[in-house]
């Protein structure tokens, strides 16, 4: 058991942002059916993640999370425009993470569906393998 809490601390950390009318039961649904994807996800349920200003990413990078994974309802937002105000705000928060030094990849905003367990299970698999190709990447450049 102590052998795979160390195994556990040294993974990517990643920090998924899901919301409660969609993305959230897709994810739930991966749970129920036993679909595989990386342990060290960390999942909050939200109404939106429009409701982040830009510096909750950048805390939340400088605070120990390596990767960022915004599960959104896309265009099926049930509030008005939302997602539009949401990508205009990730593209703020690109520029943000640029001028901090924080690789761009690390922060990825997808949309999600109730009925998504294999989509929710693909993408939070691509961003835990970016991650470590990009702690590779370091350790090569150290």
């Amino acid at each position: 058991m102590v052998a795979q809490l160390n195994q556990l601390k040294d993974e990517p950390k990643i920090l998924i942002i899901a919301t409660l009318a969609c993305s959230y039961p897709g994810i739930d649904n991966a749970g129920q059916g036993h679909k595989e994807y990386p342990a060290s996800t960390f999942v909050i349920r939200i109404p939106d993640p429009v409701m982040f200003p830009e510096e909750f990413y950048i805390q939340a990078f400088k605070e120990g999370y390596d990767g960022i994974l915004i599960a959104s309802c896309g265009d099926e937002s049930p509030f008005k425009d939302s997602y539009k105000k949401l990508a205009a705000r990730i593209d703020r928060v690109y520029q943000l993470m640029q001028k901090e030094g924080i690789e761009i990849e690390r922060l990825r905003l997808t949309a999600i569906c109730t009925v998504c367990a294999d989509a929710f299970v693909r993408e939070v698999t691509r961003m835990y393998e970016t991650l470590l190709e990009l702690k590779q990447k370091k350790g090569q450049t150290s």
